[in-house]
């Protein structure tokens, strides 16, 4: 008998062995106990969530002779049939090859006769976003009022793509991503089933493969327990199998992209390419390394939410409090890019190699955070008694003036990176940096701080504005927020806009901070009439509440 893999062996028959998505299962089951079952469904989620399944098991459920609970029997003759994809009643379509308006009409004329046997007939159309434009209108109207006995179960991964018109006829069930905990607990499930050992350490880093997908993480099992047959399948030999890094890599990697050693970083590269690792897949990694390092850095009781051992996380912390929080959004950022161009590219490795210099060397970008980045450098050069020339130390301004990143009145990063200039232009060594002070009163500090969670109720046009423009500080210190569009400035400043921020801001502090909003243009110099946060060496960062775990610079 042919081999069966995993995912099809173990494909669930009931809703019980569905996992991960109970808001759905529940919602079906009680449908089917109470008769309210829906003539249309919408079943949307990425892959491997289960969308096929459910629809299948929905399917037999619904024709079943002897329904347990709200699950099919699995026994009578009428599930069997199903089961065994040989029933008149349930008819499958992969609207990704059978996309034509001639296959949606031929399932208009087929609804007008009855089922031979059961009580529906039901109409699973995988892929449903792949329908022409002319396929979706012939479809319409039996999808709204179709016979009693016929049932439509549509399923999609881009819901965005469906008609309007399609999806107010149907019933919307999101289907999850499916957590790793979940994952790997089925996998733990069915490998003592089917009697395999395998460190659980190996099935978890499994399932973080398989990123939601639950099929995925049954197909990368297949692949790792058919590489030990016989034997234990360790951590190591999933890490071989998968071509992945272990996170030892990750840090010294980044170590020695902090120290910028250009040599030591590609030796490294040049081991994992021998080793055979997946150079897309050590991006996503490192990636996700770095976006661990972050939460670190910028949350508390960060260590509950990330997959380590304690002793990797104590590594992790100790890079962290050696990086700044801009420079890892850096690299984050830096990396994100890569990941998407590395998919599509025949250079792998020279794109990898491009972009790890750029970690190393800000020079090569003239964002803001790599600005940033090179003045700190700079300082920190400074401070171990090394003199930059004077040639960068002036293009690195020019490159900050370009970018409209300026600092006006008092203690700036401008004067810390000139400090050392004397009065003829020439860099003196005999000066001290300056540092930087805090310009800000303690209460507009305090402002700053909490400015997302002060701003978080206000909505619409007004909300975004206030959220998304720079904030900045008049000479008379009130706060102030910048405009660059003068369309959005004139739509939001008005004085019932600036009385609902100021009535945030009394209701969060107990205490009256003016606001003032200021359309600047396209001006670069407004610095000069402006003290912005940079001046005040404020950081200020939005953290957004969703999964994405990604902040926002103001």
């Amino acid at each position: 008998m042919a081999y069966t893999a995993l995912y099809r062996k173990f494909r669930p028959d009931n809703y019980e062995d569905v996992k991960g998505q109970e808001h759905i299962t529940v919602t079906l089951k009680n449908q089917l106990k109470l008769d309210r079952i829906g003539h249309a469904y919408l079943f949307c989620g990425t892959r491997g969530t289960g969308k096929t399944t459910v629809a299948k098991i929905l399917a037999r459920a619904v024709n079943c002779e002897n329904p347990v609970d709200g699950n099919p029997c699995n026994e009578c003759p009428t599930c069997k049939a199903i089961a065994s994809n040989t029933s008149m009643n349930v008819i499958e379509l992969d609207a990704a090859s059978n996309n034509g308006v001639d296959d949606i009409r031929q399932i208009v004329e087929e609804v007008q006769y009855r089922p031979t046997a059961g009580k529906y007939k039901v109409y699973i159309i995988d892929e449903v976003h792949a329908l022409s434009p002319n396929a979706f209108n012939a479809l319409l109207k039996t999808l709204e009022e179709p016979p009693e006995y016929v049932i439509f179960i549509l399923a999609t991964t881009e819901a965005h793509k469906i008609p309007i018109t399609i999806l107010s006829r149907c019933q919307r069930y999101d289907f999850k991503h499916i957590s790793v905990d979940v994952i790997k607990n089925r996998m733990q499930e069915l490998c003592e089933k089917e009697n395999l050992e395998i460190e659980e350490k190996a099935l978890r880093y499994i399932a973080k493969c398989a990123d939601g997908s639950l099929r995925d993480a049954l197909s990368l099992l297949d692949q790792c327990e058919a590489f030990s047959i016989g034997e234990k399948l360790t951590y190591e030999k999933t890490l071989n199998i998968l071509g992945a890094v272990d996170t030892d890599v990750f840090s010294n990697i980044l170590r020695a992209v902090v120290a910028q050693d250009t040599v030591s970083v590609m030796k490294q590269l040049e081991d994992i390419v021998i080793f055979g690792r997946n150079l897309g897949q050590f991006v996503v990694d490192f990636t996700w390394y770095l976006r661990n390092m972050l939460l670190i850095k910028t949350s508390e009781g960060a260590e509950e939410i990330i997959d380590m051992s304690e002793e990797k996380m104590q590594a992790l912390r100790e890079e962290a409090a050696i990086i700044e929080t801009d420079t890892i959004m850096r690299y984050i950022r830096i990396l994100s890019e890569l990941s998407n161009q590395i998919k599509f590219s025949s250079q792998k490795r020279v794109l990898v190699e491009i972009a790890l210099i750029k970690l190393m060397q800000p020079a090569m970008q003239v964002d803001y955070e790599s600005l940033k980045n090179r003045v700190a450098n700079i300082e920190n050069k400074l401070r171990d008694g090394i003199l930059e020339s004077d040639e960068k130390i002036k293009q690195l301004l020019s490159q900050m003036s370009e970018a409209g990143i300026g600092f006006g009145g008092g203690n700036s990063a401008e004067q810390s990176v000139t400090g050392g200039f004397n009065s003829t232009g020439n860099f003196s060594d005999t000066m001290e940096p300056k540092k930087l002070e805090v310009a800000v009163t303690e209460d507009i500090q305090n402002v700053i701080d909490n400015w997302y969670r002060i701003t978080s109720n206000i909505e619409g046009h007004f909300g975004v504005g206030v959220r998304k423009n720079r904030l900045s500080i008049d000479s008379e210190q009130k706060l102030c927020i910048l405009y660059e569009s003068s369309i959005d400035y004139r739509q939001d400043n008005k004085p019932e806009n600036i009385e609902l921020l100021e009535k945030c801001i009394e209701d969060a502090i107990h205490k009256h901070v003016e606001i003032r909003l200021q359309c600047i243009g396209g001006n670069a110099n407004y610095q000069q009439d402006f003290m912005t946060l940079e001046t005040a060496k404020i950081n200020f960062k939005v953290e957004e509440d969703d999964n994405d775990d990604e902040e926002e610079d103001f």
